[in-house]
């Protein structure tokens, strides 16, 4: 029998693609999870600051531009993700030093700056970002020892898997060829 379950690098990655549902971003849902010793510390998606209204629900970012990425000249409206899990975990004290944080997409260099000066040492990523200058700036901070980025990716299998966990009940007996009305009622098994 095969281990079913996900590695700790594919489980954080998952929990960073459901924390880009939550994203209110036009151009791109993006998601983060800090980490330390295996336990998850904070949560962020990108999306309009606190208190300000979703671009999803006005539809636009800026009156007249439909997404921030539409301009090369407009700031984006959006915290990213990397930034509202590093505020929250500052909001709670609660301590990012020596932490990792998993991301699903290559933090920008200002994000990056940030969680530099946060004290996460490693970066996970599932999406290149950053070519180059920006590419340049970034190599620059991984010589100097200050932070390391990997890009990862799910299996095939495990997101399979994660799909069936989130299309179907999880927490109901294990049945071989169980069969399941639709109110996820099990009727009947061999």
């Amino acid at each position: 029998m095969t281990n079913e379950r996900p590695n700790w690098d594919e489980y954080f990655l998952m929990m960073a693609k459901l924390a880009a549902t939550r994203s209110t971003c036009l151009a791109f849902p993006v998601g983060a999870v800090i980490v330390q010793n295996n336990q998850i510390l904070a949560t962020g998606y990108n999306g309009s600051p606190s208190g300000s209204i979703h671009c999803t629900a006005q539809g636009y970012c800026y009156p007249g531009l439909s997404s921030c990425d539409a301009s090369r000249t407009m700031p984006s409206r959006a915290v990213h993700a990397e930034a509202n899990a590093i505020a929250f975990a500052a909001k709670h004290g609660i301590a990012t030093a020596g932490a990792s944080i998993y991301v699903t997409l290559e933090p920008c260099v200002s994000c990056l700056k940030l969680i530099i000066s946060a004290g996460i040492k490693k970066v996970f990523y599932e999406t290149i970002f950053n070519s180059g200058e920006k590419a340049l700036v970034r190599d620059h901070f991984m010589k100097e020892g200050l932070v390391s980025l990997t890009q990862i990716q799910l299996s095939e299998e495990t997101a399979k898997r994660a799909a069936s966990f989130l299309l179907n009940p999880t927490s109901v007996p294990k049945l071989s060829n169980p069969i399941i009305d639709h109110n996820y009622t099990i009727i009947k098994g061999d």
